[in-house]
């Protein structure tokens, strides 16, 4: 008689134990074990314990390739769902098996897990093994059906066919943490705003100092700052390059011909002219044309403005970037004035607001929801319906996936449909929302995905303190060497790539469904080489990283002192010069509870949640192999170095810029 003993590790989290009768089967190349109960009476599984148990057989069973768990509710006790962490079985020939699990079980049916070692379908095919075959066509089969595409608007990335959070697969959803959390800080911030009796008030603000009683125990350092100096063409140019949406600006070589600015116009005292300051690569411009004719919404019964602005910014000799001239609208007219720094100071903030409101939509809606959440959402789908657990790949992405699924279904919910805020309290809202969406869909590309390439072809290589460009790339590089260690492991020849046909269903997937198959979009449809592999993925994880947090984590801090960035705008922009003073942009400012909602929401969208995992952190054993492991470890030894750097950097900053930290950059979109 031969022994085999392992035991089942359960997951350190709320409600992870079961007190259910639990069974286990080993299933080896040469045979398999009887299904034995481990635990027995009314044994309770506690967190974090670790479940001890022996398998008998008459012969070796061969490598173990699989186990099989499944539970039965006690007679006398209702049935309980169960989390466990991890098997590990030895077997009586020495060697040591390891079977990651990381799944909520909740029924009687029988659950296999494969053992550690990633193999891809190709690998697998060439051994003589039904089971593991079987195990691992079945799980695709019940993934497509638990993963299915869904369209929820026309002419935007796909999304889970799913209308209600409680309906998502266990293994996707929040933590029981994350959920009581996420929940109370919902709670908490509204009921907070009801208290102070503002968010149902539908009046004007009184003054601009009014507006800083809201919310102001909730102040951060920088948010502060960005309430004392809102007004500086400094901090308004700065925000272009370091704010929450460094998405917008592109060099600019020559005028766009709808842009009629004259060298009298923006030097005034003799400065060089515009075209010696393009040739040096000093001129930048913001163009909003993605916002062009959208008709704006209406909010407490009043119509609201949504210019689609261009901006163009100066790189002074002190290298600030600073406004110098601004024109709300894309077609030029005599109603369509350009306004400049030297116009009176209410014409020049009046429009420096319709910029910030324009980039508000824009941030939100384009540089957020669609560049990051969305297209996590296509990566993560694509994953689960096309690459088993035991794929190479499955194991390197799925934490990168954690609750995106969960808070985009709430996103959807709460944000972007017909009651949601944006379509409440913001300037876009209603048929705006989406056509901005579909208009950026088409337009993006796989280049603007890739910070360096993205970068290059905006051409800003070589702007002074651009800390979005500079901890990004290298938060890239140290992603890029990460996956070339992982995947060049298992992928040793561009042949390996080619003939993964698990792989390949995947890239499609995203291509069809993230990007509706416009192949002007650059997407791949296929990938032929492991360097092309190497920077998808790495693409994908940094999307899903570095980028969401870039324009995510200063949401309330540029965004909580709302004359900064503003939801909406309730009076038309002056059509002539000299006619605007502080009552215009009082009344040009959103109502009350407007802003507080507004408030709520990115304060809300900036908190992270105490179950926070770090890029760079894997507490999910998915790997077995060392190779593998040693590339996390030195992956997250990088990461804390660039941490390192970066904070030393800020303490000589008057604006520390920490949105790309490592430390403070969560491992997907889970927020």
């Amino acid at each position: 008689m031969l022994k085999y003993k392992g035991s089942v590790t359960i997951e350190d989290r709320s409600f992870a134990s079961t007190w259910d009768h639990v069974h286990i089967k080993l299933v080896g190349t040469d045979g398999t074990s009887q299904r034995k109960r481990i635990t027995t009476g009314f044994s309770y599984l506690y967190n974090t314990s670790v479940l001890k148990f022996k398998v008998n057989c008459q012969k070796s069973i061969g490598k173990l390739v699989l186990v099989e768990l499944d539970k039965e509710p006690h007679l006398l006790l209702p049935a309980k769902a169960w989390f466990p962490e991890k098997v590990e079985v030895q077997s009586p020939e020495g060697e040591s098996y390891h079977f990651p699990v990381y799944r909520w079980i909740t029924n009687k049916e029988v659950h296999m897990f494969r053992e550690g070692k990633a193999l891809k379908w190709f690998e697998e095919a060439h051994q003589d093994n039904d089971e593991m075959r079987y195990s691992r066509t079945n799980e695709l089969k019940l993934r497509k059906k638990q993963y299915s595409w869904s369209v929820h608007a026309e002419g935007i990335p796909h999304c889970m066919k799913i209308d209600d959070v409680h309906r998502l697969p266990e293994e996707v959803r929040f933590s029981f943490t994350k959920r009581i959390e996420f929940t109370f800080n919902t709670l908490r911030g509204l009921t907070e705003l009801k208290l102070q009796g503002l968010a149902d008030c539908k009046e004007k603000w009184s003054g601009i100092d009014a507006i800083g009683k809201v919310f102001r125990h909730k102040q951060t350092a920088l948010s502060e700052y960005v309430q004392q100096n809102w007004m500086k063409d400094s901090l308004f140019g700065y925000q272009f390059l370091n704010g929450v949406n460094p998405m917008v600006i592109r060099r600019c070589s020559k005028l766009p011909e709808n842009l009629p600015v004259t060298d009298a116009m923006v030097f005034l005292h003799g400065g060089r002219s515009l075209a010696e300051e393009m040739q040096r690569g000093n001129i930048f411009l913001c163009d909003y044309q993605i916002l062009d004719g959208l008709k704006a919404n209406t909010i407490n019964g009043k119509q609201q403005y949504l210019m689609a602005p261009l901006v163009l910014l100066h790189k002074t000799p002190e290298d600030k970037l600073m406004p110098i001239a601004i024109q709300l609208k894309q077609e030029p007219s005599k109603d369509n004035p350009i306004f400049v720094p030297t116009d009176s100071e209410y014409d020049w903030l009046l429009a420096k607001l319709f910029v910030r409101s324009a980039d508000f939509q824009h941030h939100q809606l384009h540089s957020h929801l669609l560049r990051t959440h969305l297209l996590a959402e296509v990566f993560s789908v694509s994953l689960l319906r096309n690459l088993p657990v035991v794929h190479p790949l499955y194991k390197l992405l799925i934490p990168h996936t954690r609750y995106n699924l969960q808070i985009n279904v709430l996103a959807r919910k709460l944000l972007i449909s017909e009651t949601g805020v944006f379509n409440t309290f913001t300037s876009s809202g209603g048929d705006a929302v989406q056509r901005i969406l579909q208009r950026a869909t088409s337009s993006i590309t796989y280049s603007s995905l890739c910070i360096r390439d993205d970068i290059k072809e905006r051409g800003l290589e070589s702007v002074p303190s651009f800390y979005y460009r500079d901890d990004g790339i290298q938060m890239w590089d140290i992603i890029n060497r990460f996956v070339q260690g992982v995947l060049g492991y298992y992928y040793k020849e561009d042949p390996d790539v080619q003939r993964d046909t698990e792989l390949q269903t995947w890239v499609h997937d995203i291509f069809e469904h993230g990007f509706l198959s416009l192949t002007e979009s650059g997407m791949p449809q296929r990938l032929s080489t492991v360097a092309e592999l190497v920077k998808f993925v790495t693409m994908v994880i940094f999307t899903g990283s570095a980028q969401h947090a870039a324009v995510d984590s200063g949401q309330f801090d540029y965004g909580s002192w709302m004359p900064n960035t503003p939801m909406t705008l309730q009076r038309p922009p002056p059509t002539s010069k000299g006619t605007t003073d502080e009552s215009s942009l009082l009344d040009a400012l959103p109502d009350i509870n407007v802003t507080v909602h507004g408030m709520a929401v990115v304060w809300l969208l900036s908190k992270p949640c105490s179950d926070f995992v770090a890029l760079g952190h894997y507490p999910e054993e998915h790997f077995s192999e060392r190779v593998p492991r040693q590339h996390m470890e030195v992956f997250k030894g990088e990461l804390g170095l660039l941490s390192a750097i970066i904070e030393a950097r800020n303490m000589g900053q008057e604006i520390p810029y920490t949105f790309v930290d490592p430390a403070l950059v969560e491992n997907s979109v889970a927020i």
